[in-house]
């Protein structure tokens, strides 16, 4: 039974397989791409019709026809397309419209332009001011059409009105915002060609171009009525696309237009024929590849634009320019933060707060020259202008708290080590007054070259009380520690010439030293008047000199020099008696006056 299970199952999945791989084959057919939400107001994407464009490898363009509902856009694009009614789009003859959001024809149209092989799509659009629609949905599917084409055919039955001006409102904002670039440039996308087609057009007179141009003069508007004002505004911005318009007209194909469908060529109006013939050259001449910053897109690519788009004009309760500005500048908004963070990633912390800031004002000019050159938009801009600011900013910040650390961490580590160093200047075994300055220069030079950043003057203060402590409690010390050595050392130096060297000037010399220190001191100077002595101020420099100088310091190496001189003196005493005889080493304590030994009688 579990083989059984298993092999249905395998047949189910191959099943479903087969009809799939069937259902994507089948390319030659009308794909929805763009669908109504369930209220009607917003697009979302038809994962079941970008597969058709998935596909293709070519760089891709794109001519979508938009237009009131009911204008005959599906027939036109069929007719373009050389194809049926039953074949092509779905037209419809009743009130309601035909088709839905945006449709695509699966079969793409290969053409040769720029010696590059480019995929044409058709796009079929949703009619305007249908029944049960809003406003808000009109423009967007106007403005997705109008950004994804590479040609926008304007389908307009008879003539031009007032409405149809207002709606390219939209058209208009984007040539303001994007088309204004210099070519070659990273650019946003190339400006879709618009081609204002008036279907049946049986009036006298002026040619189509002409009622265009007449169309988009500026109406007088004497009351100052607000909507005159904004179409005449719109017409004003409409010279911003220039060679981006042209104008055309089609006869009516037959006075029958509910059998239109059922017709051949022959049966229509030659002059319809012709006409219709010459748009399609027109239509092929003016195609050309999409580009998308500086590239063009292929299938892939083409359907990510698309995503991008369509989130941008989801955003809010109405599509605007402004939310598509945003989308195509937010990689180079991301270029610029990654670069000023780079430049800024360069500077050494810590810094001086003041050092700081000028690199943050030399990398956020830096990165604000590059938006300014590679940005999109120009009125709309200045939200993107102002989100850099605000996350330069907030970059700023992050570099100010780790200048802030990394000030106070070094400022801390060279307290802690100066402290150290008064620590052990305090407890020198042969107490110097130079020695002290010097380590106390050497602490304080260090610390006002290395300590820098906001952290510096706290510590400053820390440590100008720690040093003047520290120095008031060494200098406190100093006199009596060094009076101490000085008897100490006159006792030693007694023993040395009287019983080692046995020089009777050292032992003179160091009696008379240690009676001035603990009797005529005692008797005549007190201990405070002692220390600012000119005598005792001499016998200091004498002590400075002899215990610390650049070049010897005794409390470093007293203790060695000492053994060398008492293994000296103990070689002396024990190698010399044997080569030199029992001779002391000085005649002064020679104990035998006489010339020879004379020998003992009874």
């Amino acid at each position: 039974m579990g083989v059984s299970f298993r092999c249905l199952v395998f047949s189910v999945l191959l099943c479903l397989s087969a009809s799939g791989l069937l259902a994507i084959e089948n390319f030659h057919q009308a794909f929805p791409i763009v669908e109504p939400d369930p209220g009607h107001t917003k697009l979302r994407l038809s994962r079941e019709g970008l597969e058709t464009i998935r596909r293709i490898t070519n760089p891709i363009a794109a001519i979508a026809v938009i237009g009131p509902y009911r204008s005959g856009k599906s027939f036109l694009l069929n007719q373009l397309l050389s194809l049926s009614c039953d074949e092509g789009f779905g037209v419809g003859h009743m009130r309601d419209t035909k088709t839905k959001g945006i449709w695509v024809w699966g079969n793409p149209v290969e053409m040769e332009i720029d010696g590059s092989r480019t995929s044409v799509f058709y796009l079929d659009t949703e009619g305007f001011e249908s029944i049960g629609k809003s406003n808000v949905y009109d423009d967007r599917i106007f403005a997705l059409a109008t950004v994804m084409s590479s040609v926008l055919i304007y389908n307009l039955p008879e003539t031009i009105r007032e409405a149809d001006i207002s709606r390219l409102s939209f058209a208009v904002e984007l040539a303001e915002e994007f088309y204004g670039r210099v070519k070659g440039q990273d650019v946003a996308f190339e400006p879709a060609k618009l081609v204002w087609l008036i279907q049946r057009d049986f009036l006298q007179g002026k040619s189509v171009q002409e009622m265009v141009h007449d169309a988009l003069q500026r109406v007088p508007n004497d009351k100052g009525d607000k909507n005159i004002d904004m179409v005449n505004q719109i017409r004003n911005s409409l010279a911003i696309m220039g060679d981006n318009s042209t104008a055309f007209s089609l006869p009516q194909p037959h006075l029958l237009r509910t059998k239109l469908c059922d017709m051949k060529d022959e049966e229509l109006d030659p002059i319809y024929v012709k006409r219709r013939e010459q748009l399609k050259k027109l239509v092929a001449s003016v195609t050309r590849p999409k580009i998308v910053q500086g590239k063009f897109l292929n299938g892939n690519e083409f359907v990510a634009f698309m995503e991008q788009i369509l989130e941008a004009l989801n955003k809010g309760e109405i599509p605007s320019t402004g939310s598509l500005v945003e989308v195509f500048n937010k990689g180079i908004l991301e270029r610029c933060l990654k670069l000023y963070n780079e430049r800024m990633a360069k500077v050494r912390l810590p810094l001086p707060e003041q050092s700081l800031q000028d690199a943050h004002e030399r990398s956020k000019k830096e990165a604000m020259d590059v938006f300014e050159v590679q940005h999109f938009g120009r009125q709309h801009a200045k939200k993107s202008v102002m989100q850099l600011d605000e996350e330069i900013q907030e970059a700023y910040k992050n570099v100010i708290m780790a200048n802030e650390y990394q000030s106070s961490k070094i400022c801390e580590s060279l307290y802690t080590r100066c402290e150290d160093k008064m620590d052990q200047l305090q407890v020198l075994r042969l107490p110097s007054m130079a020695k002290f300055n010097a380590g106390f220069l050497q602490c304080n030079q260090s610390f006002a070259h290395e300590c820098v950043g906001p952290s510096k003057a706290n510590y400053e203060q820390r440590m100008m009380k720690m040093l003047g402590k520290s120095r008031s409690l060494f200098i406190k010390e100093y006199n009596h520690r060094l009076f101490n050595w000085l008897v100490a050392f006159s006792l030693v130096m007694v023993v040395v010439g009287r019983f080692i060297l046995k020089f009777i000037m050292i032992e003179m010399g160091a009696w008379v030293l240690f009676i001035f220190l603990e009797t005529y001191t005692r008797m005549f100077w007190s201990a405070e008047s002692l220390y600012y002595n000119p005598v005792w101020h001499f016998i200091v420099s004498t002590w400075e000199t002899l215990v610390y100088s650049p070049v010897l310091d005794l409390d470093r190496w007293a203790i060695p020099l000492g053994c060398m001189i008492a293994v000296f003196v103990l070689y002396w005493r024990c190698c010399g008696k044997r080569k030199y005889g029992s001779r002391g080493l000085l005649p002064l304590y020679n104990n035998h006056k006489g010339g020879t030994n004379r020998p003992r009688t009874d």
